[in-house]
């Protein structure tokens, strides 16, 4: 049920870059008036004009007899984004052909537009985001934070959208538009997030009020991949702070635990053993490994960390690169956001200047 037609994901697409993120969130509610202790920016000044289009809501209005003229319609609409969508993201194989012989659009897309179960997930989308409202206002002001931090970022086009439960919750692509997944965020409830795969400890986490998390989350990672290869766990820790600290500054507003993809108790877990997890990776000779068979767990989501309390969560590496990320920039005022991304991780260099020491 729900099965691509293609399951291929693409990393890169010529120009067209893409970075898809699978949503991985605490459940707990988002504030939208705060939430935190943390002094933040006014930004109130900065001036963001915010672009969205229901995609989903215009696949859904397709006349189910006449699939190919609906498209063509919706060419005129997205034609920065639909070739894409419809032939990368979903593996039609239209390429542009809006014709009903294609067999994209004769099987493909006719599937998709009147399968049951499909259909249903359709429905489901529109009876949960009747509007976009709320969210669009999360997203106002994350990119009011982001432009204060980067004034020359180009500003992006977003996208709402539906992948039949393929893990696409939030991309960037052809560095212009931001593409957020519906379907994604349903809630705990909806039966068939499982029957995709989607494991128990992440199936609770699937609402709306960690999409701004997502959304800039897939921004920060199509400038700054996450990069494993030969690398120690140190350097991945910090690679993950620095990222978890560029999530903390353009959404100050979202609380603690939905920024971390924690859950409020795993949260406290951290707050109260961080000198514990900290010994742990110096006594198990942790920080300077390079074999990501040892360690790659400790920055990659998963029910808890291994050789830690169940109550830990499965990234506790990101929490403790957070900190080090922290503790180096209240040592280096001059350091800006910007230039914190741009520059080349030593992970020595940064956590003997981050004078870091645990609690």
């Amino acid at each position: 049920m729900f099965n691509w037609l293609s399951t291929t994901k693409p990393a890169f697409v010529n120009k067209r870059t893409v970075k898809s993120v699978l949503l991985a969130l605490p459940l707990a509610v988002l504030s939208a008036c705060g939430g935190n202790t943390e002094k933040a920016p006014d930004v109130s000044d900065v001036k963001v004009e915010l672009n969205t289009r229901r995609l989903d809501q215009d696949i859904t209005a397709i006349d189910t007899n006449n699939i190919a003229a609906g498209l063509q319609k919706l060419q005129t609409k997205y034609p920065d984004f639909l070739p894409f969508f419809l032939d990368t993201l979903m593996g039609l194989g239209i390429q542009g052909n809006y014709n009903d012989t294609v067999q994209g659009i004769r099987l493909g897309m006719h599937s998709f537009l009147t399968h049951k179960d499909y259909r249903g997930l359709l429905d489901t989308v529109a009876k949960h985001y009747p509007d976009t409202k709320e969210i669009d206002g999360w997203l106002q002001q994350g990119f009011q934070y982001h432009k204060h931090y980067f004034p020359n970022a180009n500003e992006r086009k977003v996208v709402y959208m539906i992948s039949w439960l393929n893990n696409w919750a939030a991309f960037t692509y052809d560095s212009t538009i931001l593409g957020i997944g519906l379907d994604m965020f349903l809630g705990a409830s909806y039966p068939y997030y499982k029957a995709v795969g989607i494991p128990e400890y992440k199936s609770t986490q699937l609402v709306k009020e960690y999409i701004p998390v997502v959304a800039f989350r897939a921004m920060y990672r199509e400038r700054t991949p996450f990069v494993m290869e030969d690398r120690t766990l140190l350097n991945m820790m910090i690679q993950r702070g620095i990222e978890a600290y560029y999530i903390e500054k353009v959404l100050p507003f979202v609380p603690k635990p939905i920024r971390l993809a924690y859950t409020e108790k795993q949260l406290k877990w951290c707050e109260e053993n961080e000198a514990g997890i900290y010994n742990f990776f110096i006594t198990q000779n942790f920080l300077y490994e390079r074999s990501l068979q040892k360690v790659v767990r400790y920055v990659m989501e998963g029910p808890s960390a291994a050789g830690m309390s169940d109550q830990s969560p499965g990234e506790v590496g990101t929490w403790m690169g957070l900190q080090i990320v922290k503790s180096y920039m209240a040592q280096h005022p001059e350091v800006t956001l910007d230039k914190l991304i741009a520059m080349p991780i030593d992970e020595q260099k940064i956590l003997q200047e981050s004078k870091y020491k645990p609690k």
